[in-house]
């Protein structure tokens, strides 16, 4: 039951690192439209952050699969497989001279994957609270566990 608790916490902090991740690029495409940032420097600060942001949710997706959470596998799939043609198309790095272009596409972007972020987050939040309650209060319901009363 530590090793459930292990997971959704270490979970909840990838999470947390998503949700900052996303939020500081949107944040820097604002304050580019808004023209606080040159091109140069916002792209700078997306671009050094891009591929962390990739590799991250692509381990959470792995850890949903390897430990049978398939729901949140499937939660998080459709944005995982995103990021990998993303990758392989060689077309995560955002452009220096074609950034004023894209920029409301790679908002809209940045939207999208924050609100996916914030609905994981909760649910993360929810199994995270779950889960503690579960191990730290356990012992007061042993005596309602089928399974131990069986072997007695």
């Amino acid at each position: 039951m530590a090793w459930d608790l292990i997971f959704w916490v270490l979970c909840f902090f990838i999470n947390i690192a998503l949700l900052a991740s996303s939020f500081y690029q949107l944040l820097s495409l604002s304050d580019l439209e808004a023209d606080h940032l040159n091109p140069f420097e916002a792209t700078t600060r997306i671009n050094s952050i891009v591929l962390p942001d990739f590799l991250l949710q692509a381990f959470l997706c792995l850890s949903f699969l390897l430990t049978w959470h398939w729901f949140m596998f499937l939660f998080t799939l459709p944005i995982t497989a995103y990021h990998l043609m993303l990758y392989l198309n060689r077309k995560h790095l955002l452009d220096v001279t074609e950034i004023f272009r894209d920029l409301n596409t790679e908002k809209k972007y940045r939207f999208v994957k924050l609100a996916v972020y914030l609905l994981l987050f909760t649910v993360v939040l929810f199994r995270l609270l779950s889960a503690s309650i579960f191990f730290f209060f356990a012992w007061k319901f042993e005596e309602l566990d089928i399974r131990t009363s069986l072997f007695y």
